[in-house]
């Protein structure tokens, strides 16, 4: 049966955070307590005026197929988001509007990326750039940072650039780790990319509007002004807006590119759900009274976590600049024994531990291309995160 599927797919690894996820859910069917913080989904609901729009949509009959790259109300809400807050001017014929932002991410990769090609991912990455440039048969170039630091530097960068370079991957807020590029670092960063004229940039800005401790989001096209013809810009409504089974992402950047793209969603998936579309316009036409309350109390669960873990024997982090995940090291706890007598060699281990002794779901570090890390997600509901954080002290000072 194996000759019956693509050598593509046979190459691709299931999502590592989807895997644990469920895995989380299977256990709680069959009675276990388990609190999951593997999944980067807020558990607010979607704002009351969003549902409304899409309500007001569906009652007007606007539940039939739109065009492949969005409707234009949606299309002008991005533009005049995109110039409002980023300080960027697109036209309509440079935005578009996806199935979610990794349905922007596929489409560009499907339409440029051919056997051989690289793309440049800095570690951490999040699990899904890596899969996606090797179905295509592209070859991810994963440049580590230099000791101490969790971004990428341009002296990596500039090591990583072969002639075979085409993209460079760029997630700011990143997840796993929170990290935020500051306007001079992109500066950086762009002073040798200005250098490989042939290199193309994906800022992946999914997570903008969650930054902590008076740090300021820069996209790369609006601290590089030069790149941005070279730069798509990759968002969406998921993170802030609470709505992630809402499924609506965009990209703005060049209109050539943005056309091939949307003649490979064309054929995948047609267009963007409908009445997601005008919930969409909604968000990003405001009011956004809501999202501040959303990112004040990710900010107020982010110091929770740091208060109880900090008590956690043999973990060491930072406080996250952004987006709603601690990137934790483990490495304290290894050669350690849990209480059944199982040696701890790996970050796999540690999480598997948590999630069987302690009923707590992790995703470990390897998934993001570094050992020895795991990943706990705080948008969850406050008191189930003091459990879960709670369970992970206790669950380390029981090692011996």
């Amino acid at each position: 049966m194996s000759n019956f599927f693509s050598s593509a797919v046979l190459r691709m690894n299931p999502s590592a955070t989807m895997k644990v996820a469920q895995t989380a859910r299977e256990l709680k069917a069959a009675g276990r307590d388990v609190i999951s913080l593997s999944t980067g989904e807020p558990d607010f609901f979607t704002p009351a005026h969003i549902q409304e729009a899409a309500r007001a949509a569906a009652a007007r009959g606007q539940t039939k197929y739109t065009p492949a790259n969005g409707i234009e109300p949606l299309r002008q809400a991005i533009v005049n988001k995109l110039a409002r807050e980023n300080g960027l001017q697109y036209d309509l014929g440079e935005v578009m509007v996806s199935n979610g932002a990794k349905q922007v991410i596929s489409n560009a990769l499907i339409a440029t990326i051919n056997p051989g090609d690289e793309v440049i991912i800095p570690v951490p990455y999040w699990v899904t750039y890596p899969e996606l440039v090797g179905m295509l048969g592209g070859v991810p170039v994963y440049a580590q940072p230099e000791a101490g630091s969790l971004k990428l530097t341009p002296a990596v960068l500039e090591r990583h650039i072969t002639v075979k370079t085409k993209w460079l991957m760029l997630n700011s807020p990143c997840n796993p780790s929170g990290a935020v590029y500051s306007a001079d670092e992109l500066r950086g960063l762009a002073q040798v990319l200005a250098r490989h004229p042939h290199v193309h940039v994906m800022s992946d800005d999914i997570y903008e509007h969650l930054v902590y401790d008076g740090a300021t989001f820069a996209t790369l096209p609006q601290a590089a002004p030069e790149l941005k013809a070279r730069t798509l810009v990759v968002n969406g409504v998921s993170k802030a807006y609470a709505m992630t089974g809402w499924r609506i992402g965009y990209a703005a950047g060049d209109a050539t590119l943005l056309k091939t793209m949307q003649k490979v969603q064309s054929q995948l998936t047609s267009a963007p759900n409908s009445v997601a579309q005008w919930a969409a316009a909604a968000a990003l036409g405001g009011p956004f009274d809501e999202v501040a309350g959303f990112c004040k109390a990710y900010a107020q669960r982010r110091l929770l976590v740091a208060e109880i873990l900090r008590a956690a024997p043999g973990l060491r982090f930072d406080l996250p600049e952004g987006a709603f995940y601690y990137f934790i090291s483990c490495e304290g706890t290894l050669g350690k024994r849990t209480s059944a007598g199982k040696e701890i060699t790996s970050d796999q281990d540690f999480a598997r531990g948590l999630l069987m002794d302690a009923g707590v779901a992790v995703v470990p570090g390897a998934a993001f291309g570094v050992a020895n890390y795991f990943r706990i997600s705080f948008a969850t509901d406050t008191e189930a995160l003091k459990k879960a954080c709670q369970r992970i002290v206790d669950s380390c000072a029981s090692l011996k």
